[in-house]
């Protein structure tokens, strides 16, 4: 009997007992080797606060349950196939499925990994699959001043893409002097807010914080771009429209993962295989601050989701068997 890692009522998870499908032509089976606990959605989710009118678009790809509970929630799973098309088997593979120990799914469904992409760090794709997608949506150009303004696991795999391009100055801004440790392992400058360099020409905000997207407008040089990356739930917040907005002509574009985006004419796997090949890079290892074995995730999820703002990723181990 398999077992996964349900959400029993907000701000309560269990383990609970699976029974699993037999595999049919086109599944495979897969032992999850690593999990990963997506800090901002998965809070967001963990404490009930999805609004009504989006539990259909926060649907995870295999969730099983509704919102707000009970639910079985996830999409960071990294495993190993035991059964399926030759080509796969044995391969390590990612899939969007939640924290459970063994489940079958189309084999179309999972995405081999790199062989120079440790399965560890392998389980970061779908965070950086949507730090991608942001990126692709604000359409950098060589030699732009563009900042990211929250550190957390999405604005850091933002500002690791973005510190690829040639002549591109990329600020990482966050209130925690501590995640200047996350911009130095990743290749990029760091500031706190008040030192933040202005005149940007893009700003990324993934704080998730009314602070933070008030120094997301307020860096931005006249006709510039904040794309807002975060993702509030059923928080109110507060823009400052009637200080520079105006007079800057300041743009606002919102980027979620759900849609490609449209700057790029890609398919929802070719992205995912982008965002894995960019996890060859060791400087990804930075955004994984804890770690916790699957039985312990009923009580390390929530204590890491109180420890803010010192953690990042949870990073869930399976015993072999």
């Amino acid at each position: 009997m398999e077992r996964a890692f349900w959400l029993r009522e907000p701000g309560q998870g269990e383990i609970r007992p699976v029974e699993l499908a037999s595999p049919g032509e086109g599944d495979v089976l897969v032992r999850t080797v690593y999990s990963a606990v997506s800090r901002g959605t998965e809070a967001l989710v963990f404490r009930g606060g999805v609004p009504a009118n989006q539990y259909d678009i926060m649907r995870a790809p295999f969730q099983d349950g509704d919102f707000p509970a009970p639910v079985k929630y996830g999409y960071l799973n990294v495993g190993e196939v035991e059964s399926g098309p030759a080509e796969l088997v044995g391969r390590t593979v990612f899939c969007l499925y939640p924290h459970q120990t063994r489940y079958v799914v189309p084999a179309t469904a999972v995405t081999a990994v790199p062989d120079r992409v440790p399965a560890a760090r392998a389980v970061l794709a779908g965070t950086v699959e949507t730090a991608l997608n942001a990126v692709w949506d604000a359409t950098p150009q060589v030699g732009d001043r563009i900042a990211v303004v929250g550190a957390g696991m999405v604005g850091a795999s933002v500002a690791a893409i973005l510190g690829r391009l040639p002549a591109v100055r990329v600020q990482l801004v966050d209130i925690d002097p501590g995640r200047a440790r996350i911009a130095e392992a990743i290749g990029v400058d760091f500031a706190v807010p008040g030192a933040a360099l202005d005149g940007c020409d893009i700003v990324v905000h993934a704080s998730a914080t009314e602070q933070g997207l008030t120094t997301s407008l307020e860096l931005l040089r006249s006709e510039g771009v904040c794309v807002e990356l975060s993702w509030y739930g059923d928080r109110r917040v507060a823009v400052p429209l009637g200080e520079w907005f105006h007079s800057r002509r300041l743009t606002i574009r919102g980027s979620q993962v759900g849609t490609v985006s449209p700057n790029r004419p890609r398919t929802y796997a070719e992205r995912l295989a982008v965002a894995l090949e960019l996890l060859a890079d060791p400087g990804f290892d930075a955004l994984v601050t804890s770690e916790c074995r699957f039985d312990e995730l009923p009580t390390a999820l929530p204590a890491m989701i109180s420890d803010e703002p010192s953690s990042l990723c949870l990073r869930v181990t399976y015993d072999s068997d």
